[in-house]
C-alpha cells in the first residue's frame, strides 16, 4: 500500500473542501475542513461531538478545544479558526443538533460514521477530483505542510502533532525535490 500524500496545492484543498458545498454535504465539507486546520486524526474528528465544539447556552462555536487524543491518550488543545467555524455554523444550521450528538452523524445509524466511511467519502471525492494518494491521513498532513511552507518552525509543528522525533514529523511533510530545489533557488537570489 503507497503512503498518503499531503495536498500541497491550496487550489486543490480549497476544491477538495467546495466538492461536498456544490453537493449540499456540509457534514462531509466540515471533515475536510477540520482535518486540514487542526491536524486532528481521524479517529479523534469522528469521536468529537456537538458539545465539545459548540456553545449551546451562548449560541456560537467554541474558541478552542481540548481532547485526549485516542492513539497517544496525550492532551490535545487547538483553536477553532475562521473557517472550522464557518463550517460548523453551516452544518448546523442544516442540523439543529443535540449537545451529545456526533459531529459526524451518521444520519441512519446516529452514531457518528466509522473510519472506513470517512476514508471512503475522502476518496471518492480526492478521485473525482483526480487527487492522487489522498486518504484521511492526508489532512493531517496537508496541515504541516502548509503551516511548514507558511513559515512555522518544524518544531512547533511536532508540538502540534505530538510528536517525538523529527524524523516522523520530517515524513509527514512530505517534502519533495522541488521543495528543495526551491530552496537552492531562492538562496541563489539571496547570496
Amino acid at each position: 500500500m503507497a503512503a498518503t500524500n499531503p495536498i500541497r496545492s491550496k487550489k486543490q484543498v480549497h476544491d477538495l473542501a467546495q466538492h461536498f458545498l456544490t453537493k449540499n454535504q456540509p457534514r462531509n465539507h466540515l471533515l475536510i475542513v477540520l482535518g486540514v486546520h487542526t491536524a486532528l486524526r481521524i479517529s479523534d474528528m469522528l469521536r468529537l461531538t456537538w458539545n465539545s465544539v459548540y456553545d449551546f447556552k451562548r449560541g456560537n462555536v467554541r474558541n478552542c478545544v481540548t481532547i485526549a487524543e485516542a492513539k497517544t491518550n496525550k492532551p490535545k488543545t487547538f483553536k477553532l479558526n475562521r473557517k472550522v467555524a464557518e463550517a460548523l455554523v453551516l452544518l448546523h444550521g442544516s442540523l439543529n443538533p443535540q449537545s451529545a450528538e456526533p459531529l459526524f452523524k451518521n444520519l441512519r445509524t446516529g452514531n457518528a460514521i466509522s473510519r472506513i466511511q470517512a476514508y471512503r467519502i475522502i476518496r471518492a471525492a480526492s478521485e473525482s477530483l483526480e487527487l492522487e494518494r489522498v486518504s484521511c491521513h492526508s489532512l493531517r498532513k496537508t496541515f504541516g505542510y502548509h503551516a511548514w511552507k507558511s513559515g512555522v518552525p518544524v518544531a512547533v509543528i511536532m508540538e502540534i502533532y505530538n510528536h517525538s522525533s523529527f524524523a516522523v514529523t520530517r515524513r509527514y511533510l512530505g517534502i519533495s525535490q522541488d521543495d528543495k530545489n526551491a530552496v537552492y533557488h531562492k538562496l541563489g537570489k539571496v547570496l
